[in-house]
């Protein structure tokens, strides 16, 4: 008999961090599709903190249950992390990133941690989809995780059975709009958006020692987008999917810049400088700060 092949390994992860409600959601639509389901998810949120990684500090891996574990890093780091260290036995077929607390389109994608962990994902070479439930525009809006609880399986699966080319370049990014499961008029296959104007806010206030501090964010407006972007989906309560790839080049200016711009640079007579010359250095001061340091610091 031919080996029974492996179930589908799914890593999740999201930017909003490892107790929130929509890493609940993405892992109910990952045990819909296998049994296998691994969560490594940021300790705190990581809103905004778009393709980042950890650098200057060490990162911390605490286990929070079976299968599931916090990182005090970004959505980049969960994603890493995950893949070279929770599960360096076998990597996941499938990376989902979220259900992000609001949607991530049109200008949100560059900002956005939640498409961060499926960028990540990507560039390791692993299919990979970005999750986000959008919200409305009033005041004491309720996310309705139902939406994307509902039809999430059945988008996955769709994007999983019939697969995408360049994996390693390409992720999928899926936004469910802002209305019960029932009220969603269908899937549309769409192109990045354009909001109609910066809606950025930076509000200055004072605390109580009389020292001004700044909180960003951005004025909810709706927008008149076109047809066929994610905008537009959204608003027409359709379940939005554009592929976005890793590459950002345009490659229409890239064409026209390189018959426009002289790639030549003007010829130099200068010798190259001696760096010697540059950096002059006193040999005798030199030589009393190297006698100066200890072994540790040479």
């Amino acid at each position: 008999m031919p080996p029974k092949s492996k179930p589908l390994r799914i890593l999740i992860t999201n930017d909003d961090g490892i107790h929130s409600p929509g890493l609940v959601v993405a892992e109910k639509m990952a045990r819909a599709l296998t049994d296998d389901v691994w969560g490594v998810a940021p300790e705190t949120e990581q809103s905004g903190a778009s393709h980042s990684l950890t650098l200057s500090l060490p990162l911390r891996l605490r286990q929070v249950s079976e299968q599931k574990f916090a990182v005090t890093g970004t959505p980049t780091d969960c994603v890493m992390m995950g893949v070279a260290e929770v599960l360096k036995d076998r990597k996941p077929d499938l990376v989902l990133s979220g259900v992000n607390r609001g949607s991530n389109i049109a200008d949100d994608i560059t900002y956005s941690g939640t498409i961060a962990g499926a960028m990540e994902g990507t560039a390791l070479g692993i299919r990979s989809i970005a999750l986000s439930q959008a919200y409305g525009f009033e005041e004491g809006f309720k996310i309705r995780w139902r939406c994307a609880e509902a039809h999430g399986p059945t988008v996955i699966k769709k994007l999983v059975d019939v697969g995408w080319p360049e994996p390693e370049e390409v992720l999928m990014n899926v936004n469910f709009p802002d209305c019960e499961p029932d009220e969603v008029s269908g899937i549309e296959v769409t192109e990045q958006g354009k909001r109609d104007m910066q809606t950025a806010a930076m509000e200055r206030r004072i605390d109580m020692r009389r020292n001004p501090y700044y909180w960003i964010g951005f004025k909810r407006v709706r927008s008149n987008p076109h047809k066929g972007t994610d905008l537009c989906a959204i608003y027409e309560k359709r379940i939005s999917i554009s592929p976005l790839h890793l590459n950002l080049t345009e490659f229409k200016v890239l064409q026209q810049l390189t018959g426009m711009i002289d790639t030549k640079l003007p010829s130099s007579s200068k010798k190259p400088s001696d760096p010697a010359v540059l950096l002059p250095q006193d040999e005798s001061k030199a030589a009393t700060v190297r006698s100066q340091i200890g072994p540790g610091e040479r």
